[in-house]
């Protein structure tokens, strides 16, 4: 217990005690000016749920959330599958693959910023090489491109963590299992679904449940590369929540927003659980019914 003290301390300073006070300040408004706490129960919630700003705000960020990890699991599944293939300099398109991951969030987002230029962006000059279009855009100005612009930097940013997971599943997997399959007539895509995503669905559970936190927190590339805009098209939850608490001063209100968005995480985690486990939580209930009998 005394070796164990100091961490514990630790832990209960800058985890238990913020989140304990949080839940409190969302039930109260905090008067700055003389640090008190005014109790106004529920009316931070209510005002929450009554705010036409921040219902679309959810509707962006759980819309961003669905498309980016679905779009980062499948080209980062498909990925995966090729690298796990034995070629000539495997060993460096792996270690080329993980860069962007590695980049730090701040640097992804100025980068994507530039890229999106209205006046000197790549993406521009390359669409105009292509003569997809004959003037620059201003593609970070645009509701539904900026919301695109956001959502390719993150899933450009999130994949080869993906790739990185599923490269280590597919290893653990006895390459005997598809050699048998290949004499009994099985093809590739057969091979796939009955072998490979069955073995590593421990992993896919792991990726969802991260990645969805992750895509629901994102605020760096919001700030940064639209600042919320434009029309709140990319003014995603994590956005509402520090500017409400931090530019307008409303703590117990953005407190409200932050407990619930914990709840959207709780719950999403729990469907994936429900979804990917709740079959292999059935047979192993079975067999243990079974034995007993």
């Amino acid at each position: 217990i005394i070796l164990i003290t100091p961490s514990m301390l630790i832990i209960f300073g800058v985890l238990i005690f913020p989140i304990v006070y949080s839940l409190v300040l969302s039930f109260n408004n905090l008067v700055i000016k003389d640090n008190t706490m005014e109790w106004v129960g529920l009316k931070n919630y209510a005002d929450m749920f009554a705010d036409a700003n921040w219902r679309f705000s959810v509707k962006q960020t759980l819309i961003f959330t669905v498309i980016s990890v679905f779009c980062e699991i499948v080209i980062g599944v498909g990925v995966a599958l090729v690298l796990n293939k034995e070629f000539k300099g495997r060993g460096f398109v792996r270690g080329i693959m993980i860069l962007p991951w590695a980049l730090p969030g701040v640097v992804n987002a100025i980068m994507w910023k530039w890229i999106f230029n209205a006046n000197y962006g790549a993406f521009n000059a390359l669409m105009m090489q292509l003569g997809f279009i004959d003037k620059y855009q201003a593609w970070l100005a645009t509701p539904k491109s900026a919301f695109i612009c956001v959502l390719v930097a993150n899933i450009w940013k999130e994949t080869p963590y993906v790739v990185l997971l599923t490269i280590a599943a597919l290893a653990n997997i006895d390459k005997g299992l598809y050699e048998a399959a290949s004499i009994d007539g099985a093809n590739g895509w057969k091979s796939f679904w009955t072998i490979t995503l069955p073995l590593i669905k421990p992993v896919l559970l792991i990726l969802l449940i991260t990645k969805t936190i992750w895509a629901l927190q994102t605020y760096d590339l919001v700030y940064l590369m639209t600042a919320g805009g434009p029309m709140g098209y990319t003014e995603f939850l994590t956005y509402m929540i520090q500017k409400n608490s931090f530019k307008y001063l409303k703590w117990g209100y953005g407190s409200a927003m932050a407990f619930t968005l914990s709840v959207i995480c709780f719950i999403m985690t729990l469907i994936y659980i429900k979804v990917f486990m709740g079959d292999d939580g059935t047979k192993r209930s079975g067999r243990k019914k079974g034995g007993k009998a």
